[in-house]
């Protein structure tokens, strides 16, 4: 008996890793059933999609349901029915825990699996074989006359006995551009807007001895980057501290990608994810705290700012989740919310409105707080008493701005300082900038439909129009920044080459050399490296200090991180001019170097990695 369990992702992603299905699979590996997993992505037409799962036969096929997907999963459902009757069609995740007699009403030939489905669908396994009923399986919610009445598997206390999908080949690191990690379930908080604050409270982990196998594993695999599955990951102090110094250890190279709460951040730890590759992202969602407390969280803006500080000052890269039609919010504090999350200096903003999500305990207060909301995915606010549909569509093309200008734009290092020196704030600033976005792009303009090149483009074009008066003195000095950083991103997302041998450091001068994809050269206004000692700068005061001399710079990944090296305008035009054909002793003799000047130049810009040569 085959059963093909089927997860739709909604783009292909480092993310777009089933593991939910891995896990069932990994844990029902001892029944006498043949498991297959496949996967599709939103937007792909339904029927080809089932006609594929139907080419192999399978005698029951399960789907992994969430907001993005539901939709297609039930239409592919319907199809499959079509294409193979008799055949066993049922769902599981979010979307049918939350959701169980809606998504039953939309398909009653369907059942579900809510809650934890290990145990569950292991149980299905074994009565799929023997041809005896699910509807009694604890976990498993079907259709009768007298409604839905989901039942939940018993959550299993010990993590450990589910096999890990990665260690036992389940998953092959190889086949996926990203790793999706999971070290805990459940959630220690209690949101309303969340589905994790309904049904088994506390947090569930997996033992640190099987998280560092699967570390190791991903290390000796060649993973890249791995996206943590853990609600709040440092909520255990001591045990978040303790996976941090595995990965220092067994996995330095590998980016991770961490969701935290700040509260939980001292000195120490701030330093650890600051000694590692990763990104932090902090569930912010507003700078109010009374609008936060209306949704079941406590915030206190001085704590929170103090904890942050401990990132900036480590040097850690996280950034913020803000979330727009909270209770009790309005457009202008959103606004606040906004200019106080990029006072903290984020790498980077997630913004997105409020969804009323099935199950959750807003959705149940829904009716009395007048929140009018979409009532199919992706549930999100049309209005409420304090947040009119006007106000939340102004609002998302704030978010959109934001999204372009900050986020897209890498401006984390500059922007404040050139808010600053507008005597704006920054949702000011953001709002004329999406204005004139709408001008130049079109109103509904997003940044996944923008080139790197292009938002840098946009960033420069922007500001030389809002420059243009009184602040025209200060231009060049803020593109210079705006360049520079954008050059410094390139730089720090592109591999470096690998080390020249010995024989490639030789006669130079008289082969042709080529610059290497991952070194960016860029001229400035002002001396570069002046520019970037003075930090998080007063625009005015630092031009009135420097003066615009002009400097020349080549920007590449190094051993340790990002090299700037601001050199004479010889050597810039020597780099600008090597092109994989012409021997570069000609071309420094034609720009007037001396021989042993270009040789030694040359022999240092191999050893960096900043040219190659051709041959």
């Amino acid at each position: 008996m085959r059963i093909t369990l089927v997860a739709i992702h909604p783009y292909p992603s480092p993310q777009a890793v089933p593991l939910a299905n891995a896990f069932l699979k990994a844990f029902a590996a001892d029944s006498p059933v043949e498991i297959t997993l496949l996967d599709f992505f939103a937007g792909q037409d339904a029927a080809v999609c089932a006609g594929e799962i139907a080419e192999s036969r399978p005698a029951a096929v399960g789907f992994s349901l969430y907001v993005w997907n539901r939709a297609l999963c039930l239409e592919m459902a319907r199809e499959l029915d079509r294409l193979l009757p008799g055949v066993v069609l049922f769902a599981g995740g979010a979307e049918a825990t939350a959701d169980p007699q809606g998504v039953l009403t939309e398909a009653p030939g369907v059942f579900l699996i809510v809650g934890e489905g290990e145990r569950p669908f292991a149980e299905l396994c074994r009565r799929l074989t023997s041809g005896t009923e699910v509807r009694d399986v604890p976990g498993v919610a079907v259709t009768a006359k007298n409604g839905v009445v989901p039942t939940r598997s018993k959550p299993i206390t010990d993590l450990d006995a589910i096999p890990s999908p990665w260690l036992t080949g389940v998953l092959d690191t190889r086949r996926y551009r990203g790793i999706l990690w999971q070290l805990s379930r459940g959630c220690g908080f209690r949101c309303d807007f969340c589905y994790d604050s309904r049904g088994e409270q506390g947090v569930r982990r997996f033992s640190l001895g099987r998280l560092e196998a699967e570390l190791r594993h991903f290390a000796a695999g060649g993973v890249s980057q791995v996206f943590v599955l853990d609600s709040t990951f440092n909520q255990d102090v001591g045990r978040a501290k303790s996976i941090l110094r595995l990965i220092e250890r067994i996995a330095p190279h590998i980016h991770f990608h961490f969701e935290v709460r700040s509260e939980f951040i001292d000195s120490e730890m701030a330093q650890l994810f600051a000694r590692i590759v990763c990104s932090l992202q902090i569930g912010l969602q507003s700078a109010d705290p009374r609008v936060l407390k209306e949704v079941g969280r406590a915030f206190d803006r001085g704590v929170f700012a103090a904890r942050v500080a401990l990132l900036n000052e480590s040097g850690a890269v996280f950034g913020f989740d803000l979330m727009y039609g909270l209770p009790g919010d309005t457009l202008q504090g959103f606004a606040g919310s906004l200019d106080y999350a990029v006072g903290l200096y984020p790498n980077h903003l997630d913004i997105f409105p409020l969804a009323v999500l099935p199950g959750t305990v807003l959705a149940d207060r829904a009716a009395s707080l007048e929140l009018r909301h979409v009532h199919e995915p992706p549930y999100t606010l049309v209005s409420s008493p304090t947040f009119s549909a006007e106000d939340m569509a102004e609002a998302g093309r704030l978010a959109r701005a934001c999204d372009i200008f900050y986020t897209r734009g890498k401006a984390v290092a500059w922007f404040n300082g050139v808010v600053a020196a507008l005597g704006l704030k920054p949702s000011a600033f953001l709002r004329q900038f999406g204005e004139w976005l709408a001008t130049e792009r079109g109103v509904e303009t997003g940044e996944g439909e923008l080139g790197d090149d292009e938002v840098w483009w946009l960033q420069r074009a922007f500001l030389t129009t809002v420059f243009n008066g009184t602040g025209r003195r200060l231009l060049p000095l803020v593109l210079d920044m705006v360049d520079y950083h954008c050059h410094y991103a390139a730089a720090v997302l592109t591999p470096p080459p690998p080390p020249p041998g010995r024989r490639g450091l030789k006669r130079l001068l008289e082969a042709p050399v080529a610059l290497t994809p991952s070194t960016r050269l860029a001229a400035f206004h002002y001396e570069i490296l002046e520019v970037l000692e003075a930090g998080a700068p007063d625009l005015r005061a630092l031009a009135a200090h420097l003066e615009p001399t002009g400097s020349w710079a080549v920007i590449y990944p190094g051993s340790q991180g990002v090299c700037t090296e601001s050199i004479d305008e010889p050597y810039f035009r020597l780099l600008e001019q090597v092109d994989g054909h012409t021997p570069a002793g000609r071309i420094a003799a034609r720009l007037g170097i001396p021989n042993e000047d270009a040789r030694a130049f040359l022999e240092f810009a191999a050893a960096e990695g900043i040219i190659v040569p051709s041959r």
